[in-house]
């Protein structure tokens, strides 16, 4: 079989397995965001009663393997009542990994804003939280703009961890044909390229989005 031929015969698997890939990789960026900015802000509020559990969280997490931690949520939660659908489980590991990961670029964004802007919030009245949320962040959310790219793109590529959970992503549905054409070569150079075109399209939203943000804020 010619490669031309065995790529368009390929192209309908791969392209559902990309569609999952998306999925996997924009639904994670989305809980991972909401989290991540949890533990964020647990990390720098005044009451250090919540620092402890959010670091030890960012710590497990970044701490053991991304692969330890789907064996985890979807093999090892079931012996507990506790049971995910493959797509669940893979969106809800990568989602959790991604929030540690996240929390870090967010919190050094937040610390990054100078000290003057917090005085400046309090001196016409606002509180703590108001000033977090209405001067701060706005501020923090442009510097964390390359980090949050970075992570999106590691989703992309993390996303084919879930194959071993027998999700269909990119990766599975390339082994799958691969187990009935025997060519390994050609498929595997395939779903790297279009990896590779992922990730060079979402580097390139990173770019344009900084400049928007980059003008938006010029005095």
């Amino acid at each position: 079989m010619e490669i031309l031929e065995l790529l368009q015969m390929a192209a309908p698997t791969l392209a559902r397995g990309l569609g999952y890939t998306l999925l996997f990789a924009l639904s994670s960026m989305l809980g991972g965001l909401v989290l991540g900015f949890t533990l964020a802000v647990a990390r720098i509020v005044p009451w250090r009663v919540v620092h402890w559990p959010a670091a030890i969280y960012v710590s497990l997490m970044r701490g053991t393997p991304l692969l330890v931690q789907i064996f985890v949520v979807y093999y090892g939660l079931p012996s507990i009542g506790i049971e995910f659908s493959p797509l669940t489980a893979g969106v809800l590991t990568l989602s959790l990994n991604a929030g540690a990961y996240l929390s870090e670029s967010l919190r050094g964004a937040i610390l990054g804003v100078t000290h003057g802007q917090w005085n400046a919030a309090y001196s016409v009245g606002l509180t703590w939280f108001q000033t977090l949320r209405l001067v701060i962040v706005p501020q923090a959310i442009r510097v964390a703009v390359p980090a949050m790219s970075n992570t999106l793109i590691s989703l992309i590529k993390d996303s084919s961890l879930v194959s071993v959970i027998t999700v269909t992503e990119l990766m599975l549905a390339t082994k799958e044909i691969i187990a009935v054409t025997f060519r390994p070569l050609p498929l595997y150079l395939a779903a790297a390229a279009i990896y590779w075109v992922l990730s060079l399209a979402f580097e390139a939203l990173q770019h344009r989005l900084e400049r928007k943000l980059g003008r938006a804020h010029q005095p």
